[in-house]
């Protein structure tokens, strides 16, 4: 059963690495094989192959149930309820909303933004809205968060807002199941506000009671993080078995009290356990590791009902098959990966041991178990480990599982009957959460708290797999300390670095912003870092951070901020807080004054590893204009050029021309503006004369950038361009080889994502 399990596995997730979905005629050969192989009893050949058409048929399904193309953009009359707790940003509120009108040939659930709402906006609640709607879209960069894979794997088959005309209408929506649970997370949102108005620990207890983890604030998001701690506060299934077993040892006792002889304690007992542990998880909007633990725990207490000896790797895999009938996109999810391994490995250090250890010892033994097993994942999909994950788990799952938990859960439920009685329940938690808040803040702020690790490649996971295997072997197995040596290819990563005389170039997919990376063999500049959308959002920390983590980086030689326009410095307050900058230059105020920071001029220039770097713009006279007095900057290396013009138009472009003449030509130019017809004049592209246009622009962006006549003007020089948003992030080498470009998009192409080229070109 082991091998065929996860050869079912491996079907699936073989499918989720495809560019194109198998045609009828792959389907019907796979269907052959499969029949083949049940013939002839190769039951994990035969198990792949169910794998791949499961995933395959559910897949087509789901694509279908996306926005058509020809709803692209358009305004529409939608009906449904709101079906998850709204999130509020900066007046801003995100939710998904299930659809029941219209029916036919439109997604069943899509994610909206609705803007400074007049009305109050409660999940479960009933409306009529006017919307504009698009297809799912992510940006596309390096190490980056999937956005695209993610709307997917959750059945989003639409993104958009809500328009205040027509007028949004209040309605009565029809009775479900889904409803109800949703409803039910909102009362109980609402009556914790009403509890504990302000509790510091308020957003992590709507984590572990609702699933609900809006509350959370950044700063707390990233001491969890750097502990190791993140899953301790939302509901897992270390928290659906405790409240399944608390409700099963008191079912079971007090049966027996009854005296009731047609069921017995046991079976009555595994009943209740399962139906509180359905009910918690429903709470939580059934997430992977929610899914995962109910499955688990519906075996565990079938076999309790049916009187069956059921081992714990087999309860594993028929959650592990359960799990992926249900839902095959659940392999999308790193979640789905770290539950099932972590529970995987407690399986394995608990098994086949000789005698029993001290209690603290198994919690200390299965605290490194985890922390060792799951590192090699965490490098793979975040780059980053924490060290101190171990220490902080055993200090804080204790607090966490056998006093705040046990604590906030029957407050829920005295909320609705006793509120003085609940409000005192959750003071008491919200006292404990905030001494181990205090706790962990402090071990996040040690040296080496957690750190960062470059990408690895392929073999190094399977070499890493073996080296926690060998590592956590029972006492006296044959190699087992040599398995550190398994481990060296996931730590020491060869990093490719330009050599000296070249320069690489990434213009990542910010949206509607800029934010560049230009590295030498030595030495590092950020122009720009994208904007900044409330407390909550921005480009620095969700995308130029991960890709400046992925590349091995842990300081930054400059960064140039271009001006002080939000699509072009939002992000760099999240940089400057996670990474080193030695210098800072830009043309603002805000940027250009203080110790290690100076204004950017024209004439300024440095060499780094035989690559010239010349400021050529703003003059000491500045512009009227701020964005004029953006920052312009010149890379030349082995014979090829790249020309960073941040925001300027038609009078700076004017000026450079005059100025600088034939010195303005380069092989690369970054499109002033985003590609505004404001800028991009055709005396200046004359001079510029590139060899490619890279623009940087966001999907549908509402200044329907880059404008047409901008792009009429390329076509008539035969510029070649490229979009970010059509193409995600893009990188050059520049240097003595014929240039060369890389499509984030087109390198990780998969059947999900939308073809936005053919949408920008309608």
């Amino acid at each position: 059963m082991t091998l065929s399990s996860l050869a079912f596995l491996l079907g699936i997730a073989a499918i989720q690495q495809l560019a194109a979905l198998p045609n009828t005629l792959h389907l019907l050969i796979l269907a052959a094989i499969a029949v083949l192989s049940a013939y002839k009893r190769y039951w994990p050949l035969l198990f792949f192959c169910l794998g791949l058409l499961w995933a395959s048929l559910f897949a087509h399904w789901r694509m279908a149930d996306r926005l058509p193309a020809r709803y692209q953009n358009a305004e529409l009359q939608v009906e449904g309820y709101i079906a998850s707790l709204p999130e509020q940003q900066d007046g801003r509120l995100s939710f998904d909303f299930a659809v029941s009108q219209p029916r036919s040939q439109f997604p069943d659930k899509i994610r909206l933004n609705w803007y400074n709402p007049k009305q109050t906006i409660k999940a479960g609640q009933g409306w009529r809205l006017s919307l504009k709607l698009k297809q799912p879209y992510g940006r596309s960069n390096p190490g980056g968060f999937d956005y695209e894979a993610w709307l997917f794997a959750n059945h989003i088959g639409a993104t958009g807002y809500v328009r205040n005309k027509p007028a949004p209408e209040a309605i009565e929506a029809t009775f479900s199941l889904a409803r109800y649970f949703v409803s039910c997370r909102q009362a109980i949102s609402d009556r914790l506000d009403a509890a504990l108005p302000t509790g510091e620990q308020l957003g992590v207890i709507k984590a572990l009671t609702i699933g609900s983890q809006n509350a959370i604030t950044p700063q707390q998001w990233l001491v969890f993080n750097l502990t190791g701690a993140t899953h301790l506060i939302v509901i897992s299934g270390s928290h659906i078995s405790l409240i399944a077993g608390l409700v099963y040892l008191l079912v079971r006792r007090g049966w027996a009290r009854l005296a009731i002889l047609s069921i017995s304690p046991q079976r009555a007992a595994a009943i209740a356990g399962w139906l509180a542990a359905l009910f918690y998880a429903g709470l939580a909007g059934y997430s992977i590791p929610t899914l995962r633990a109910v499955i688990m725990l519906s075996v565990a207490l079938a076999a309790i009902v049916w009187q069956r000896n059921t081992a714990p790797l087999q309860i594993l895999l028929l959650a592990l098959l359960a799990v992926l009938l249900i839902d095959p996109f659940a392999v999308l999810s790193v979640g789905f990966w770290l539950s099932f391994v972590a529970v995987g490995l407690l399986i394995y250090v608990s098994s086949g041991r000789l005698g029993h250890a001290a209690h603290w010892r198994q919690a200390v033994s299965a605290q490194l178990a985890t922390a060792i097993g799951l590192a090699p994942l965490l490098i793979v999909f975040f780059q980053k480990v924490s060290l101190i994950s171990p220490l902080a788990n055993w200090l804080a799952a204790p607090l966490i599982e056998l006093l705040v938990v046990p604590l906030a859960l029957p407050a829920i439920i005295l909320l609705f009957i006793w509120p003085a009685a609940a409000t005192v329940l959750l003071s008491i938690a919200d006292l404990i959460l905030q001494g181990l808040w205090w706790l962990l803040s402090a071990m996040a702020s040690l040296p080496l708290a957690s750190v960062y690790c470059p990408s690895p490649p392929w073999y190094a996971l399977l070499t890493a797999a073996v080296g926690v295997l060998l590592l956590l072997a029972p006492r006296g197995f044959p190699g087992r300390y040599l398995s550190i040596c398994l481990f060296l290819p996931l730590l020491f990563v060869e990093i490719n670095k330009p050599k000296p005389g070249e320069a690489w170039l990434t213009m990542l997919d910010v949206g509607q912003g800029l934010s560049a990376v230009i590295q030498t063999a030595g030495h590092t500049l950020v122009f720009d870092t994208g904007a900044k959308y409330g407390d909550f959002s921005d480009m620095g920390e969700a995308v130029l951070i991960p890709f400046l983590h992925r590349q091995g980086l842990e300081s930054l030689d400059t960064l140039m901020i271009s001006h002080n326009d939000n699509d072009h410095s939002g992000g760099a307050t999240s940089l400057l807080a996670e990474m080193p900058v030695a210098e800072i230059v830009s043309s603002a105020v805000e940027w250009a004054e203080g110790e290690g920071k100076h204004y950017c001029r024209a004439e300024q220039s440095w060499e780094w590893e035989q690559v010239r770097f010349s400021l050529l713009s703003p003059p000491d006279s500045a512009f009227t204009k701020e964005n004029d007095n953006s920052c312009v900057l010149k890379v030349e290396a082995g014979g090829q050029s790249l020309l960073l013009t941040g925001d300027i138009e038609q009078a700076a472009e004017t000026w450079l021309v005059e100025r600088y003449q034939d010195q303005l030509h380069s092989t690369v130019l970054i499109a002033p503006h985003h590609g505004s017809k404001s800028s991009s004049s055709y005396p200046f592209l004359q001079q510029v004369a590139p060899d490619l246009v890279l623009i940087s622009a966001g999907h549908l962006n509402r200044f329907g950038f880059p404008h047409k006549p901008v792009l009429a003007r390329y076509r008539q020089l035969n510029i070649p361009w490229l979009n970010s948003a059509e193409q995600g992030a893009l990188s050059i080498h520049l240097g003595r080889e014929p240039l060369q470009v890389t499509s984030e998009r087109e390198q990780r192409k998969h059947y999900w994502m939308v073809d936005s080229s053919k949408e920008m070109a309608e």
